[in-house]
């Protein structure tokens, strides 16, 4: 077996303090990587919390906080060598029935925040001529159409059309974009999304989650770690020769 050993890599992780964000900090530090986690449930700017664990608020929505973190983190840390957009949000509603400050909400996180994020560090590994990995945690949402999200399903549609251009635009400095399509996981955001949309469809939450299994191949929806392994793969050179690629970690539920 080939050990992936991240050591002296630095690595930034947006929506570090649950679900897969929370997953992916853990596989990173097990790899031996020097990890900022950074959340909008952090109280504190930027704080060492262990060894190898750096934690620092972050709010996506808001544009010029997302510069000013960016910035120091690159002053505090140096230019990371890999980084991680895991933070993301959703709302369940049929379009017609949506509001357009949920649509803002959802995109302001998802979309905006995240290529803010993937530029600004981008450029920072461009002039700091640092090769370096970008992954973006997308969705079989981003390829499929699924009833209730549409603004969720419309953003995550955006990040893989992001993420094969910056792989394009950035192959030549040696900075690999890819991105990882979760199908259902069992995080905090699916377990709502399953009260929710169950109040929409007139369903219970057990009933939505016993129609989640029965459409996968594998017979049972994911948990954090089945995603995390293969951004932990992506961030390592057995992924050396992959960029502009979308993954889906699905149980086979999205084949495309």
């Amino acid at each position: 077996m080939i050990a992936i050993d991240l050591s002296n890599r630095l690595a930034v992780v947006t929506g570090g303090r649950s679900g897969i964000g929370k997953g992916v900090v853990e596989q990173l530090l097990k790899a031996g990587a020097t990890v900022i986690s950074a959340d909008i449930t952090i109280e504190q700017e930027y704080e060492p919390a262990g060894a190898r664990l750096i934690e620092t608020r972050l709010d996506l929505s808001r544009s010029a906080d997302v510069e000013r973190w960016v910035s120091v983190v690159t002053a505090e840390a140096g230019v990371p060598d890999i980084v991680v957009n895991c933070a993301g949000t959703s709302t369940m509603d049929y379009v017609i029935d949506s509001s357009l400050a949920d649509w803002e909400k959802v995109f302001s996180i998802n979309t905006t925040g995240l290529y803010l994020t993937s530029k600004l560090f981008a450029k920072a590994m461009v002039e700091a001529q640092k090769p370096g990995r970008i992954i973006q945690i997308a969705s079989q949402a981003g390829k499929n159409g699924y009833r209730a999200m549409g603004a969720y399903c419309a953003s995550k549609h955006a990040v893989l059309g992001l993420t094969k251009v910056m792989a394009i635009e950035l192959a030549k400095h040696g900075i690999l974009v890819n991105a990882v399509c979760p199908g259902i996981v069992e995080t905090p955001m699916k377990h709502r999304e399953r009260i929710e949309g169950g109040a929409i469809r007139g369903m219970t939450a057990q009933e939505i989650y016993e129609e989640d299994c029965s459409q996968v191949p594998l017979g049972r929806t994911a948990q954090v770690e089945d995603v995390a392994g293969v951004v932990l793969f992506l961030t390592s050179q057995l992924a050396s020769y992959m960029t502009g690629q979308a993954i889906n970690v699905t149980g086979g539920m999205t084949m495309h």
